[in-house]
């Protein structure tokens, strides 16, 4: 099992605090069934700052530590990259790690209350330079949980959307769970990461997310979610189903 979306560094941003929690980390992440992490620090999100080079070397030192305890736990270097109007520029200095070693696939945070405006330019940018911007944890976005829909027309660009597993089993209450299972039900998301934080706060829960949504919507749909994860951590193209839009009055849309 891949996760695409953790917070298992030590010291450097909201997530692992130390070594010792970072290593409880790995330990349950290898408990939930996970093969392999992504580490995605926070970056240039108004309070963190986390470049390139700096997570290479901490995963360097991570992946060293996690061997001599023989934990069987796989790490890469990646980014969890606040959007913002410099991010080409950053990308063109060399400062933006990927999802995958041939820089395609990029995790872009939006605020937690807004869709910025400049987001369709920016975005169309990054698809001429053929990168892939996915959308992390857009149920927990105001804007996309008034109306999921929103994500359509950066669907329809090439971009993808990355679910949160707690948000699909209710760690983050009702409203934000109906807008998670809304959003599988209708392919609006294309993949599922736990965007651990620890264990003590913000755990994985992927093995539940993963079990919930084959209950609900069958065993295809959860095959085509870990196949696209595992296509965006290889830098593959991904297929998976297509995303219909949402039409229902419980919203308050129409």
């Amino acid at each position: 099992m891949i996760d695409l979306h953790c917070h298992i560094l030590p010291g450097i941003d909201d997530g692992a605090e130390d070594l010792d929690a970072s290593i409880a980390m790995a330990e349950k992440a290898i408990d939930q069934g996970i093969t392999h992490i992504l580490c995605t620090p926070h970056h240039n999100n108004g309070k963190y700052t986390n470049p390139k080079t700096s997570i290479i070397d901490q995963v360097a030192k991570l992946q060293a530590e996690l061997d001599k305890r023989n934990l069987p736990l796989t790490l890469f270097e990646g980014q969890e990259v606040r959007i913002t109007g410099t991010l080409i520029e950053e990308i063109k200095n060399n400062r933006i790690l990927f999802t995958d070693i041939e820089d395609t696939y990029i995790l872009i945070e939006f605020p937690t209350l807004d869709v910025p405006a400049y987001t369709e330019k920016l975005f169309f940018d990054l698809r001429s330079l053929g990168k892939i911007p996915i959308i992390v944890h857009p149920e927990r976005n105001a804007k996309f949980r008034e109306d999921p829909n929103l994500l359509i027309p950066f669907l329809d660009m090439g971009c993808l959307a990355q679910l949160t597993a707690p948000s699909y089993v209710g760690v983050f209450g009702k409203s934000i769970q109906k807008t998670a299972k809304l959003m599988v039900e209708h392919n609006l998301v294309q993949m599922v990461a736990s965007d651990a934080h620890g264990v003590h706060k913000r755990n994985f829960y992927l093995k539940e997310a993963y079990k919930q949504i084959q209950k609900d919507f069958g065993k295809e749909i959860l095959a085509d979610m870990q196949q696209v994860a595992k296509d965006v951590a290889n830098g593959d193209s991904v297929t998976y189903p297509a995303y219909t839009e949402i039409r229902s009055k419980k919203f308050g849309w129409f």
